[in-house]
């Protein structure tokens, strides 16, 4: 574990008003000024959020953030650490309650051996091998292990960046997480049923 995970001082973690779950997701967030930055989930509860970035931020700043999988933020910026910074959240009592349920499920996720949160059903290809072009235009032919209509995990040996952007096939994609044989990608949109075969 490297130090920006753990919080800087004893003290920060008596300041959390809820119990916090260590999440690796991506996301981005806007300052004030409306300047962009990318940003890694580092952890979260339902009241505050801890984020990984090269990006400077203010005490007190409004920050809005986006993470993937998660959605929408709004927040103070409470404390700045090497590398990241801590957001104290504002949301409904809705809102709180819904991540809330969500966090629980990602905690327990692996303990209880639940499925990943996989939108659609997963469908086996009846044409396995596929080409993969990068964003620098290199290609390799790439196999894929299964696919839905909004995404597909691809044994290959080469394993592009979280969050790079490529084409499997002709179908724009982004790369959501790395897989022991090879990545999962997520579509641009949707696809078909219609359509689903022919990437």
């Amino acid at each position: 574990m490297s130090a920006l995970a753990s919080p800087p001082i004893g003290e920060f973690q008596e300041q959390r008003r809820f119990h916090r779950v260590q999440l690796d997701l991506l996301g981005r967030f806007m300052l004030e000024d409306r300047s962009e930055y990318p940003c890694r989930l580092q952890d979260i509860s339902p009241g505050d959020v801890a984020v990984l970035t090269a990006g400077y931020v203010r005490l007190d700043e409004r920050v809005i953030l986006y993470v993937d999988q998660l959605g929408r933020f709004e927040g103070k910026v409470a404390r700045r650490f090497a590398g990241g910074f801590a957001l104290t959240t504002s949301m409904t009592d809705r809102k709180r309650e819904k991540l809330a349920a969500q966090l629980t499920w990602f905690a327990n996720r692996g303990e209880l051996r639940l499925p990943e949160d996989r939108r659609h059903e997963r469908i086996q290809p009846t044409e396995p091998v596929v080409d993969m072009t990068l964003e620098d235009g290199r290609k390799y032919r790439v196999r894929i292990i299964d696919l839905s209509l909004s995404g597909a995990a691809l044994q290959s040996d080469v394993r592009p960046a979280i969050g790079s952007r490529l084409l499997v096939g002709s179908t724009a994609s982004r790369v959501v997480r790395h897989l022991e044989e090879g990545f999962a990608v997520e579509f641009s949109s949707p696809k078909s049923l219609e359509t689903i075969s022919n990437l």
